[in-house]
């Protein structure tokens, strides 16, 4: 690749989980001084958190560190027909609740020996992802300089991810407090288009474009795989170029002709969809909550 762009001067890539940093930022991970990933252990994969560790000793570049906090398990919870952004986040609608009557119903049959304990989450989804706010903004405001360029997820997660846009969400509330700048990805799809256009703003906006490094990115996936912790599409295919703008400091006003910078729109197939359970209004609707926790843990 050609030389250092001047933008990554006491830089840092900050990616919520393992694999994403190759995912949204192949372009600049080879060449950053620092890449920073947040999440590490997950309940519901008691062994996801070991492999994750070992992937990342296994790192093909050196400084590449992980904060271990544990993912609160927020992904597909927001209502993204009409996604609320809040302090922590975003907000989470009906199906967090639909995840705390699995939990609860979990969580006595794990008295009973019917199911593993282990693969409960400790609290609520929305405890743990309020939670997380802090524990991030607390472990990353000690490591961020005024003089750094911190590279991180865009406001509206790529491809809506509650956790990538937690992170987005803490950086922005640090970069206020501590004064870096903060740059953001330009990766997009659908599911969080309504989020993004919020974004878009009235008059163009510098960015920078570079060629991704395809060749590196490979090589790092291949290490996750190796280790058991790929967690993306195994016929992924890069992007020629990803491009990167200063992150906004707020959504933006409507106005008769918006722009944004050029994203890098894919989709992604729904795949089988997790079965939450439905929350237990009664006690045979209770039962049969119950019924369901066994079966889908057998």
């Amino acid at each position: 690749m050609g030389g250092r762009h001047p933008f990554l001067k006491n830089s840092v890539v900050i990616g919520a989980h393992p694999d994403d940093e190759l995912l949204w930022f192949s372009s600049i991970l080879r060449d950053v001084d620092e890449v920073v990933i947040v999440y590490r252990d997950f309940w519901a994969q008691p062994g996801l958190g070991g492999a994750r560790s070992a992937a990342i000793a296994d790192y093909p570049r050196a400084n590449v560190t992980c904060l271990d906090i544990a993912e609160s398990g927020a992904y597909g919870c927001a209502d993204w027909r009409d996604p609320v952004l809040t302090e922590h986040g975003i907000g989470l609608g009906i199906e967090v609740g639909k995840r705390e009557a699995t939990r609860l119903a979990r969580k006595s049959l794990s008295a009973l020996r019917a199911i593993d304990g282990g693969r409960i989450a400790s609290s609520s989804t929305a405890e743990l992802y309020a939670r997380n706010f802090t524990r991030i903004c607390a472990a990353l405001e000690t490591r961020l300089r005024p003089d750094m360029n911190v590279f991180t997820h865009n406001p509206w997660g790529e491809y809506g991810h509650e956790e990538h846009i937690q992170v987005f969400r803490a950086l922005q509330l640090l970069r206020d407090k501590i004064g870096f700048k903060l740059w953001m990805s330009n990766y997009c799809t659908e599911r969080a288009l309504p989020l993004a256009m919020r974004y878009f703003t009235d008059a163009p906006e510098s960015y920078v474009r570079l060629p991704t490094d395809k060749a590196f990115a490979q090589e790092v996936a291949d290490i996750y795989k190796k280790h058991g912790c790929w967690t993306w599409a195994d016929d992924w295919s890069w992007f020629d170029e990803e491009c990167f703008m200063p992150a906004p400091r707020a959504e933006t006003p409507a106005a008769a002709h918006r722009h944004l910078f050029p994203l890098n729109f894919f989709t992604i197939g729904d795949g089988p969809q997790r079965k939450w359970l439905p929350i237990a209004l009664t006690m045979s609707a209770a039962s049969a909550a119950i019924a369901a926790t066994i079966a889908e843990s057998m």
